[in-house]
């Protein structure tokens, strides 16, 4: 079953000192299906990995990239308009449309699994699909 993987996670990934970053690891290498996130999350962990990071660990993210080793998608006009319909619905948590962009590809992948550090949001959304997501690595 796919895992829709945020920005953050993203983030620990590619940080080796931070506190997540070997859960992180263990979570991908587990993984057994497709590890999916979109480009906007992958925009805003690519920021923040080369504001914080620098070029090095950015371009090793973007090796990972390259490789394969997570899929990068993009989102259609109906699936902006979707987002769109999530970022007002839960205006509250100011859900943001990269988070957005996840909960719309959790839909199109038919799964309710997200690696994230996120749980104020995640455990709020409920999935396109229904029911509640299964917050990775809290529910691990």
């Amino acid at each position: 079953m796919t895992l829709i993987v945020d920005a953050g996670a993203l983030y620990a990934q590619a940080d080796a000192d931070d506190d997540a970053h070997t859960t992180v690891i263990r979570l991908l290498k587990a993984e057994r299906g497709p590890i999916v996130t979109s480009e906007l999350a992958v925009a805003e962990a690519d920021y923040l990995i080369l504001d914080r990071l620098g070029v090095d660990v950015e371009i090793d993210f973007l090796t990972d990239l390259v490789e394969g080793t997570f899929s990068v998608e993009c989102l259609s006009h109906s699936d902006l308009a979707d987002a769109r319909g999530l970022v007002e619905r839960y205006r509250d948590l100011r859900l943001g449309l990269a988070d957005a962009s996840l909960v719309v590809l959790a839909a199109r992948h038919r799964t309710k699994r997200v690696l994230t550090f996120d749980q104020g949001a995640f455990r709020t959304v409920t999935p396109l699909q229904g029911g509640q997501f299964v917050v990775l690595p809290a529910d691990d």
